[in-house]
């Protein structure tokens, strides 16, 4: 069920490839963005800096598409070439021209009904290889699109809706795989990452998150628990090339907050996977929330750096995780380095020499009620930080917010949530939230930009010593990268609900950002 509208599609040239070579090396043609973090890294650093502090208070609008969903608008674009490219939820994919805005292309998708999904039918983006552009679908589809029609080259089925399986994550397109994650924890669906060949579409390997009998890890779940362990994969990870190692992260194990009827570690949940993107081997994996049972998801974007950490050059990763806890790992062998706290939190007494969290007794889930820090929204979430070698800061997003949790009956029945608790505000206490930026070795905040509202609106750095970000009261806006001082705002009309791109449209920069029902280009 599935249709291609081919809109305008008169005079106007399409790019024909943009082969694996050219995303590897997207890190030197910043005027485009080829892929959902910018470069395979996940910096979400761009070069350009024709935007500086000293010319960003002229920014001005050049154009702006209206979305014709009524579904939270958490894309982010892909552009080369002179074209935009765009998912709309809940899973339709559109072609613009970047001089005008106006569609070239849409891709429609009829869903069935019936389609289950926690958190909102949304989609985070596209990845593109070759001539094709590939999305996931919220009924459990990947289907690849031909680059310059947006017509169906192949759609193939990843797992069953019915099962609450959905696909809300952009793709990461690697040599000639596209990698996928999977979202539904929240219902107990068992959790897994696949890779499919480009040009079949076939399946060319899964690795199951929750490991089953027989393989490394079935051990930590008790009983049969791990048939709906959860552990979704639901945010694209990042790639390092020269090691050749695919990182993920993975989400909380089910039900949510109930643990007595998982007892054990719950691998590989709440955790970051280092695979072999060939095969899907587990390499190494690294896990932040051991049994959680406070829903503190390890779905956030892995940050690869490259830097002398403590006079030793070393490969590093930078996890900014849900749980209020800054993370720096030696990405190659999955070595803990350190862990700062970065937010408020109450459900660890402290984080060990190994990494490995003293959960708090007094934070698990209770008939009477548990005060828990941060809240199931977390610290961070699924919004994307950023890191400027020009700073070398790391610039996140922070929630800070607590609740009340309430333990519930937990009973596995298909299709249904499978949470274990009910939740409420704490009384007296008014959420806020605030871009921080911490040194990206030590995690130590040098400063913070206090927002009225918890964000979900992810960031991006220049270099041209500008941050860009957007709040849920819709302003879009920049802040100098070094001392956080507020230099340009707009207000957007919407909730802002992504992550801002750049890139180089003739001789003039644009900075795009997605809201709800709007994509404004600014």
């Amino acid at each position: 069920m599935k249709a291609a509208l081919l809109l305008c599609g008169a005079a106007f040239t399409l790019a024909a490839q943009v082969p694996y070579e050219r995303i590897l090396n997207a890190a030197h043609e910043p005027g485009n963005w080829l892929t959902y973090s910018g470069t395979y890294d996940a910096q979400r650093y761009s070069t350009l800096n024709q935007i500086t502090r000293d010319n960003v208070s002229r920014l001005r609008v050049a154009w702006m598409y209206q979305v014709s969903s009524r579904h939270k608008l958490e894309t982010s674009p892909l552009v080369f070439d002179g074209v935009m490219y765009i998912s709309e939820p809940p899973s339709d994919v559109t072609a613009l021209d970047l001089k005008t805005g106006r569609p070239i292309w849409t891709y429609r998708r009829t869903l069935p009904a019936g389609i289950i999904a926690c958190c909102g039918q949304v989609n985070r983006g596209v990845a593109v290889l070759d001539d094709q552009l590939f999305v996931g679908t919220i009924d459990a589809h990947i289907v690849a699109l031909d680059l310059k029609t947006g017509r169906v080259r192949w759609d193939t089925e990843v797992a069953d809706y019915k099962q609450a399986y959905s696909i809300t994550a952009a793709p990461l397109a690697l040599k000639d795989k596209i990698i996928v994650g999977i979202a539904g924890a929240e219902y107990g669906i068992r959790g897994f990452l696949d890779a499919y060949d480009a040009k079949s579409g076939k399946r060319a390997w899964r690795f199951w998150t929750v490991p089953g009998p027989g393989e490394p890890g079935n051990e930590s779940w008790s009983g049969d628990s791990w048939k709906m362990g959860g552990a979704p994969t639901w945010v694209t990870g990042a790639y390092d090339p020269q090691a050749n190692l695919l990182y993920w992260g993975t989400g909380n194990p089910s039900p949510d907050f109930v643990g007595d009827t998982r007892v054990g570690d719950n691998l590989y949940s709440d955790s970051v996977i280092a695979l072999d993107p060939d095969t899907g081997t587990l390499k190494w994996h690294f896990q932040f929330v051991p049994h959680d049972v406070n829903d503190m998801d390890s779905n956030q974007v892995p940050v690869l750096l490259d830097a002398v950490y403590k006079g030793r050059a070393r490969k590093l990763m930078l996890f900014a995780n849900r749980n209020a806890f800054y993370y720096v790992l030696d990405r190659i062998t999955g070595e803990f380095l350190s862990a700062t706290l970065f937010a408020r939190q109450n459900w660890a007494k402290e984080i060990d020499a190994r990494g490995r969290p003293v959960p708090n007794p007094e934070t698990v889930p209770n008939l009477q009620g548990a005060v828990v820090y941060p809240d199931d929204d977390g610290s961070a979430n699924w919004f994307s930080p950023s890191y400027s070698p020009q700073t070398m800061l790391f610039y996140q997003n922070v929630r800070e917010k607590g609740q009340v949790y309430f333990r519930t009956d937990a009973a596995y029945e298909s299709g249904r949530m499978f949470t274990g608790a009910a939740h409420r505000g704490i009384p007296g206490e008014e959420p806020w939230g605030a871009l921080r930026a911490l040194d990206a070795l030590t995690g130590e905040k040098r400063w913070e930009f206090r927002l009225q509202t918890p964000p979900w609106s992810g960031i991006m750095a220049t270099a041209g010593g500008l941050v860009f970000s957007g709040t849920m009261e819709g302003d879009f806006f920049a802040l100098d990268a070094v001392s956080g001082k507020p230099l340009w705002r707009f207000q957007t009309g919407g909730a802002i609900w992504a992550n801002p791109i750049s890139y180089l449209s003739g001789f003039s920069l644009n900075v795009q950002k997605a809201g709800r029902g709007s994509a404004p280009l600014i």
